[in-house]
């Protein structure tokens, strides 16, 4: 049994070191219960997340403008293809039947419009002949004038004749057009990136033009359509430096520019984007379209500043935290420019809390850079108070050491937290 209980109180007595061992190492950087940042210097940005998708600038949709069955493809996925380079073949066969009956039409009629010079012709030597019997009283004036109305007609009927010619030509011009579509070649130069049909297959354009082939022009060069919530949109300008990742090369960043903000508003479930589309460079193929693109359009930059939490610019030390640090009220940091705010500064040595005045500038919502004041790189900045051990010491638990009192200073703080 004694042995148990000495056992037992070895095991509480060692948790309880441990425990007191690690607050006060968590604590060990000021002793006083305040979270502290160190000052770094650095690059800040300040940016607008967003999301969207990989396309070619230039994609396009060949399609059939006549039915018929695929008789051959040329192109398949990924080939590249030139501007007028034959890509798929229709069976013409039936379309060239047309052809042939536009033509014989138009043989025909060409006769008829023959016969029917002929037949002018005819009338105006009879209307001739009886405009002369006429004047000499030798033909009545009734025979005369039937010859003229004889010659009147043949003349409409070579007209009518002549414009049936014309209607023929253009049937078979169109006959011929629609078997020059059973050849279809690429409109641009580019990449296929999409085949939708097969040898043998029948395609009807007789609503709408069937899609056979998907071709992106220059995949070297793409852009990044990114929905904006219009919360964002007003920050976002053309020319403005953007960088994104893809799932499928992790950790790697691509860059690019917005090139366009689109006033057509896209509402989904009562939130409103707007479209911003982003020049991308795409010069080793890498990047391919319908990637989903996370981006980040820069709003703001500042290269090589000093870097202090957001939470340092919102901390402010109530009278005991100052008491503790033996000061009945807080110094003051200076009248900086508008906009400057203040953080609070551990110096010599922890010993002390002091005000440092600065101007803020660029946030990325978590860290600003600050410029002005004497702040320093590698300078201790209050974040605000250590909550976990206040907290325990307000409990009244054994295993938390109390905070020790500072020289010539008060009783130990008991909040000190941001406002």
């Amino acid at each position: 049994m004694r042995r148990r209980i000495l056992l037992v109180s070895t095991v509480l007595l060692g948790g309880t070191v441990a425990l007191t061992a690690y607050y006060r190492n968590a604590n060990a950087d000021n002793g006083s219960g305040l979270t502290t940042a160190v000052v770094a210097r650095g690059d800040l940005v300040q940016s607008v997340q967003a999301t969207g998708t990989l396309q070619a600038v230039t994609t396009v949709q060949v399609g059939s403008q006549v039915s018929g069955t695929i008789a051959s493809l040329e192109a398949d996925f990924n080939s590249q293809v030139r501007k007028g380079q034959v890509i798929a073949r229709l069976e013409p066969s039936l379309l060239q039947a047309e052809v042939d009956q536009a033509r014989a039409t138009m043989t025909r009629l060409q006769a008829d419009a023959e016969k029917a010079r002929v037949a002018v012709d005819d009338a105006r030597v009879q209307q001739r002949r009886a405009d002369t019997l006429g004047a000499q009283q030798l033909l009545p004036a009734s025979e005369v004038e039937s010859a003229r109305v004889a010659t009147a007609s043949a003349e409409a009927a070579q007209k009518s004749a002549q414009a049936q010619i014309v209607q023929a030509r253009a049937a078979l011009s169109q006959a011929q057009v629609n078997l020059s579509h059973t050849t279809i070649t690429a409109p641009i130069d580019g990449t296929v990136i999409s085949r939708n049909v097969d040898v043998g297959q029948t395609v009807a354009a007789s609503m709408q033009a069937p899609v056979l082939f998907t071709i992106a022009q220059d995949l070297r060069h793409m852009q990044v359509q990114a929905s904006v919530d219009e919360a964002d949109i007003g920050h976002i300008r053309e020319g403005q430096a953007v960088t994104f990742q893809v799932d499928a090369y992790p950790g790697e960043r691509f860059s690019g520019t917005v090139q366009q903000v689109r006033l057509a508003p896209v509402v989904d479930q009562n939130v409103v984007s707007y479209v911003t589309v982003v020049d991308v460079p795409n010069p080793d193929l890498k990047l391919k379209p319908g990637m989903t693109a996370t981006v980040a359009i820069e709003l703001a930059r500042a290269d090589d500043a000093l870097k202090v939490p957001n939470a340092a610019l919102r901390f402010r030390p109530d009278a005991a935290t100052l008491a503790e640090f033996g000061q009945t009220s807080a110094p003051s940091g200076g009248r900086g420019a508008r906009g400057a705010r203040q953080v609070w500064v551990l110096a010599d040595g922890g010993a002390s809390l002091r005000p440092v005045t600065v101007q803020v500038g660029v946030n990325d919502g978590t860290t600003s850079a600050v410029t002005g004041g004497d702040l320093q790189e590698g300078a201790r900045v209050v974040t605000g108070a250590a909550q976990a051990a206040a907290a325990a010491s307000s409990s009244g638990s054994p295993l938390v050491p109390q905070r020790p009192r500072r020289p010539g200073g008060g009783q130990p703080a008991q909040g000190g937290g941001a406002r």
